[in-house]
């Protein structure tokens, strides 16, 4: 199952994963048992019963649940233990991986875990950033509930949580989340949840946004562009060209963050997700982690500019 086609990273990859969260895992189980305890250790360590699964095996059978959504009861047979066993390792070793953050490029020691840290970073590094929203479906919630509504959106037309992805102009993840029911409109969580309020604070970050987000690029328009305008039916030819040629250059710059959104959807809980909805934000910022680890890999190119330049003849 330590095979990528299953866990989804290389095994280097998982080495390194290894390697970090245990210690954070034996510590984590060590404080629990001095709860319990309510004194220090009294035996030494080793002592006493063995993990049913050693943390190399509770890691990986998290990454499966994670990138296939294979059933616990199939990774129970797999291992030979009770589903109950492997539902606890699952929700032992998805908060470490959602602790840890996006990873950057270059910055190996740097993680962004916060809106704060991504507006901060593209700030300092001078990154303009890529920002699209995304939709995973999810369970229909139980008739006569409060809030049954909220989820059911309008463009899938059915119930799904957005969040919000940001990516540089390669498409590297550095942050995804602000989750929200799949009622609410984009321009709505960009004030709810305070993105537009860290544009406000920050205005040396820019941005590129889709339609979705013209309101945003109206309030900030020498921070956020988005699609320009389509002209009226009845502008010239000229315009019409300009406005289309102008759209297909916009597009070329963001399209980067599709491709980003397309590597989430690489990962079965980002595709139908089938838990408690409560559960969604922890498991959404494991895998983004995931994704950003492997695509701060990849060497940074020179991005290359998509100005309209007006170019003028002179007569010899």
């Amino acid at each position: 199952m330590a095979h990528p086609a299953f866990c989804g990273v290389g095994r280097q990859h998982l080495g390194e994963l290894l390697d970090e969260l245990e210690p954070r895992w034996e510590s984590r189980c060590e404080s629990d048992r001095r709860d319990r305890r309510g004194a220090a250790r009294r035996r030494g360590a080793g002592a006493g019963p063995k993990y049913e699964l050693p943390f190399r095996d509770r890691l990986v059978i998290t990454l499966v649940s994670l990138r296939t959504g294979l059933p616990q009861d199939a990774l129970a047979v797999v291992y030979g233990v009770g589903s109950s066993t492997v539902g606890r390792a699952i929700r032992e070793v998805r908060p470490l991986l959602a602790a840890r953050g996006c990873a950057v490029p270059d910055r190996p020691e740097v993680r962004l875990r916060t809106l704060e840290d991504v507006f901060a970073y593209a700030e300092t590094e001078g990154i303009e950033l890529r920002v699209d929203g995304a939709e995973t479906q999810v369970r229909r919630p139980k008739a006569n509930r409060p809030g049954r509504r909220a989820f059911v959106s309008g463009k899938k037309k059915q119930n799904t949580i957005k969040t919000t992805t940001f990516s540089d102009h390669q498409g590297r993840m550095l942050f995804s989340g602000v989750e929200r029911p799949g009622r609410m409109h984009d321009q709505t969580a960009l004030r709810t949840e305070g993105i537009a309020e860290q544009f406000r604070q920050r205005p040396g970050v820019k941005a590129k946004v889709d339609s979705g987000y013209a309101g945003l690029a109206k309030e900030f328009p020498a921070q956020v562009t988005a699609p320009p305008k389509k002209p009226k039916e009845d502008a010239c030819d000229g315009d019409q060209r300009a406005w289309r040629e102008a759209r297909r250059r916009q597009s070329s710059a963001r399209i980067c963050v599709e491709h980003t959104n397309a590597e989430l959807r690489q990962w079965a809980p980002m595709r139908r997700f089938t838990g408690p909805r409560e559960s969604f934000p922890e498991t959404q910022r494991a895998i983004a982690g995931l994704i950003s680890d492997r695509a701060s890999r990849r060497p940074t190119r020179r991005e290359h500019s998509t100005e309209l330049v007006l170019i003028r003849t002179t007569a010899s």
